[in-house]
């Protein structure tokens, strides 16, 4: 059908528990949508729409020509997750725009979820449009009012900030201190924000805005007129400013808008995932979750180094390093890999990370250096052959390491050769990185040459059976749901930084709300000791928690991929407290969040799969709170042993971290916890079922 007017409606949408509404409106020609919750205003009137390099813009003159609505249901079991088995439930609004004078055509397509809506641009092949390239997409985002968020500065090439909380308006002149140092980073304007953002609404609704399936495109950030409230899309430029080089038949990312009256649903949503392809691999009996430690956290303080020589300047292939002297502060040596390997094995973990066990270290930082590492070639102090072996026989993997300093090129020229030593070594997941600024010179991280490294990348690391963790890489959009060897990401400031002066005391009560909306996040929780001064009298910063919150982590902060972050001889000192990283899980049959506010905190529980046992965790802001928690998600009729590490009545970050108590109790589907939570504190809690009525004498009812 054609419709053409002044202003014309498609047919309305409404969530499949009609609660949430969408309307579309083709205006004067102008693609616009409107959402709604309960009958209030989340997106008010929004436009549609592209501007082209060299071409008529995809923003106006439209004619609507087709409208199809439908409606989908389906329950899918993702590889690993928070849950066992996922519903995918939508009703869908498709409309195609034909415009009048170039008959080009745009398609929209609508999915409108109980949570949240998504939506995309679709190019069909056609005669008048096949090879464009993209100026600026312009999806506008109207806000109902001036939101309290918690943003981060818009860069093209870093997410590893402090999270800012402010009133929308308030954004732009916070935007100076909102920026602080980093690696490569590139603020692309003022007010611009990034994605996923958090927001709450005067009324009390809670939106995110975010995107999913970002394959073969930009990475999106949010530029706010904050003088109407409207946020509209801004793409990450190429080296020559372009945003975009398309070819039809193809699509863009989805748009997601995630809305609620309760926090807890935000956290609950799997928007990001439904709206991915199903897995793309037949086989998945290699992606497995990874609890691991690493030679990682004394190099991060200072204690120790990557580099095996003090030398200014090295070449691969042309540095004799059996010539030179070590600098004696190597980390990845043969001695203390072994006693890392040790250690995992006694303790149960998956796998040990080694950084710094290749040669280059000595100047592969700020360098602009393409030729830096080959990631095969060892340091003459780690005979890679023998740790195989070693750690083999411990029932223990090495997690290899890719620092590629931003050389893209050189990586991808030496990636299969990498990826085939890693196979021939028993290794099956790696850390790659992605410090500096990236080569090929004037590309940034989250451009579309790089969003297409990381997916070739990740696809490549698949036919050698390798699982991937990404750091500095662009911020996860759900692609975990295809690619499940993606088993983590950084793309965010995580526990490194409080080696490096601090995060925010609720930085870990923001991010399940922000960056974990795309995907699992590979924080690197478990710091036992926040004095890194012990560590290295140089270093003055305090890691700005609890040993309790750290606990806490491992349940708060989502990841089939956990470290446990300190040292060994740190943990061994605090035993009791280490059970619990030991004992806790890293997938689920379950998950529920038993209480929410971004910023000030987070309770989650989550059923550990295959099993009955249950583990909860609470992260806490800068402020005394009282948690108050029902324990209704356990199964009816049976016993249970909570065993609850907390926060000591006198704990707080700053003054007494390491204050933290371990009671049991007997608990039911009937209990209830009232706990006291410290300022950047919290409390984790194992629960396993009774068996026999002999193990709970003298243990307290709860």
């Amino acid at each position: 059908m054609l419709l053409i007017g002044i202003s014309v409606w498609a047919e309305g949408l409404k969530s499949p528990n009609g609660q949430t509404s969408l309307n579309f409106e083709l205006k004067d020609g102008v693609p616009t949508y409107y959402l709604s919750f309960k009958g209030k205003e989340v997106i008010k009137e929004s436009r549609l729409g592209f501007e082209l390099k060299d071409a008529e813009d995809l923003i106006s003159g439209f004619e609507l020509t087709a409208v199809e609505t439908a409606s989908f249901d389906e329950t899918w079991q993702p590889v690993w997750g928070e849950w066992k088995d996922i519903r995918n439930h939508y009703n869908e609004l498709f409309v195609s725009l034909t415009q009048t004078e170039t008959k080009r055509v745009m398609n929209i397509r609508f999915r409108l979820f109980d949570d949240g809506l998504g939506f995309r641009y679709e190019f069909p092949e056609q005669a008048n449009m096949t090879y464009f390239v993209i100026k600026e997409e312009n999806s506008e985002f109207a806000m109902a009012g001036d939101h309290k968020a918690f943003w981060i500065p818009g860069d093209y090439d870093t997410q590893e900030y402090d999270y800012t909380e402010s009133k929308l308006s308030e954004i732009r002149g916070l935007m100076s201190t909102a920026v602080t140092g980093n690696a490569s980073q590139t603020p692309f304007t003022e007010p611009g924000v990034q994605t996923a953002l958090m927001m709450k609404s005067d009324d009390g609704l809670y939106i995110n805005l975010h995107e999913a399936a970002l394959i073969d495109y930009s990475c999106m950030h949010l530029e706010l007129d904050d003088k109407n409230m409207i946020f509209k899309s801004h793409l990450t430029p190429d080296a020559r400013g372009d945003k975009g080089y398309m070819q039809a038949p193809c699509q863009s990312p989805w748009r997601t808008v995630i809305v609620s009256d309760d926090a807890a649903d935000v956290l609950m949503s799997n928007i990001t995932l439904n709206l991915n392809e199903p897995c793309a691999y037949d086989d998945v009996e290699w992606i497995e979750p990874v609890k691991y430690i690493g030679v990682w956290w004394e190099m991060i303080t200072g204690k120790g180094s990557w580099a095996y020589t003090d030398l200014p300047s090295v070449k691969l292939g042309e540095t004799d390093y059996s010539l030179t002297e070590p600098n004696d502060k190597h980390s990845a040596n043969n001695t203390k890999v072994k006693r890392y390997v040790d250690f995992a094995s006694e303790h149960g973990f998956d796998a040990v990370l080694v950084e710094g066990w290749n040669e280059g270290w000595e100047d592969w930082f700020g360098k602009s250096k393409d030729y830096v590492f080959d990631f095969v070639t060892p340091y003459p102090d780690f005979d890679v052959e023998m740790l195989r072996d070693y750690a083999k026989s411990k029932g223990v993997r090495l997690m290899m390491h890719h620092e590629t300093s931003g050389s893209v090129r050189n990586y991808e020229r030496h990636m299969d050769k990498a990826y085939q030593f890693m196979a021939d070594n028993n290794y099956n997941s790696v850390k790659s990185g992605y410090v500096g600024d990236i080569i090929p010179r004037g590309e940034y991280h989250y451009g579309q040459w790089m969003v297409n490294h990381y997916q070739y990348a990740l696809e490549k690391a698949a036919e050698y059976k390798i699982m991937i963790n990404a750091h500095e890489a662009v911020r996860p959009t759900g692609l975990c749901r295809t690619y499940p060897n993606l088993i983590g990401n950084e793309s965010a400031r995580g526990t490194e930084y409080e080696a490096f002066g601090g995060n925010n005391v609720n930085h870990t009560t923001i991010l399940p709300f922000t960056r974990l909306i795309g995907g699992p996040m590979d924080y690197t929780p478990g710091i036992f000791e926040p004095d890194v001064s012990q560590y290295n009298p140089d270093n003055g910063s305090r890691v700005r928690t609890t040993i309790a919150r750290q606990l806490a982590l491992y349940v708060t902060m989502y990841s089939p991929l956990q470290m446990a972050a300190d040292l060994p001889e740190t943990y061994a000192r605090h035993m009791d407290a280490f059970q619990f990283i030991k004992d806790v899980a890293i997938d689920w049959d379950d998950t529920k969040v038993l209480e929410a506010e971004p910023g000030d905190y987070i309770t989650f529980a989550r059923k550990e799969k295959g099993s009955s046992s249950w583990f909860v965790g609470r992260t806490n802001d800068e402020q005394v709170r009282t948690s108050k928690i029902k324990f209704d998600f356990l199964t009816p009729g049976k016993k249970y042993i909570a065993t609850v590490y907390a926060d000591a009545k006198d704990a707080h970050w700053e003054t007494n971290p390491k204050a933290y108590e371990i009671k049991k109790y007997v608990v039911t589907s009937r209990s209830k916890l009232s706990q006291m939570c410290a300022p950047g504190g919290g409390y984790a809690i194992s629960i396993v079922e009774v068996i026999e009525k002999s193990d709970i004498r003298g243990i307290k009812r709860l």
